[in-house]
């Protein structure tokens, strides 16, 4: 019985060799992109758990708020806590930041100098005022407090610890950040952070609202949403580009911080971040 040729020829060995580099290549991007998504996990979920390092962080609370399943949560966890990255409460069962993370931060520390350089004024500020300040950093979405310092009135109003991050927009501080921006990134920080902000007592709307009155005084104030009597000032700082990337903030209780006091320590922290920013674009 006679067969017909076929009418597909054998592959040449040029072409095999290009399916096969090609199939390699797929492979090897694929590879890559699940790792890239498991870094970006990893990352997202040391940035929750530091959100909440004062209090610490469940297995489950961190796999609602990242949208992960508990299992890829829990598997990260793992690799975490063995690199020291984080660490387990026995008793509680609760996640917290681990001695790698303080290690790593106190190496990259002198490379970022505006702890340093802003350090002097929030003296002056303390000094002047007696009451707490503040210095809070912009990343990404979020606002981290980088320093502290206190004064010398007895009653302490401590909004933030130092390391304590939140969403951008919580906080006196984050908030001068937010109304010195242009308006099309306030509106997407805000669209971004609307499903954060109900847990710290913030609506989106009511946020707009106190960016764009900072945006005419020239300043932020606001009552702590989450601690009654007490009320903050705050004024951004602006990088060598001009973004407002950074703020300092005074916080104390109600009974101090009359009109008068607000215009007062308003032109403090405008005073202080004027002089941070001429340090910062002299390359100090």
């Amino acid at each position: 019985m006679a067969f017909a040729p076929s009418s597909t020829p054998d592959p040449s060995p040029n072409t095999v060799n290009a399916q096969a580099t090609a199939t390699r290549k797929s492979a090897d991007e694929s590879g890559r992109l699940t790792g890239t998504q498991s870094i970006e996990r990893a990352l997202l979920l040391l940035r929750e758990i530091a959100a909440h390092n004062r209090t610490g962080s469940r297995l489950l609370d961190l796999a609602t708020r990242t949208s992960l399943q508990r299992p890829t949560v829990h598997r990260m966890l793992k690799c975490l806590a063995h690199e020291g990255m984080v660490q387990q409460d026995p008793d509680t069962h609760r996640y917290y930041l681990g001695s790698m993370a303080f290690e790593l931060g106190l190496t990259a520390a002198p490379r970022f100098n505006l702890r340093e350089i802003a350090h002097p004024g929030m003296v002056r500020i303390a000094e002047a005022t007696g009451d707490t300040v503040f210095l809070t950093q912009r990343s990404g979405l979020d606002a981290v407090c980088i320093d502290r310092h206190e004064g010398t009135f007895p009653i302490k109003t401590f909004t933030l610890d130092i390391g304590m991050r939140r969403p951008l927009g919580v906080g006196t501080g984050s908030l001068a950040i937010v109304a010195a921006l242009p308006e099309e990134e306030i509106q997407t920080i805000i669209n971004s952070n609307q499903p954060r902000y109900e847990e710290y007592g913030v609506a989106g709307g009511t946020l707009l609202t106190q960016a764009k009155k900072a945006q005419k005084l020239g300043y932020s104030i606001r009552e702590a949403p989450t601690l009654a009597g007490v009320r903050s000032v705050g004024h951004s700082i602006k990088n060598q580009s001009g973004v407002p990337f950074a703020a300092l903030s005074v916080s104390t209780i109600s009974s101090r911080m009359t009109e008068k006091r607000v215009l007062e320590i308003a032109q403090l922290l405008k005073n202080e971040a004027r002089l941070i920013e001429r340090q910062l674009n002299n390359g100090m």
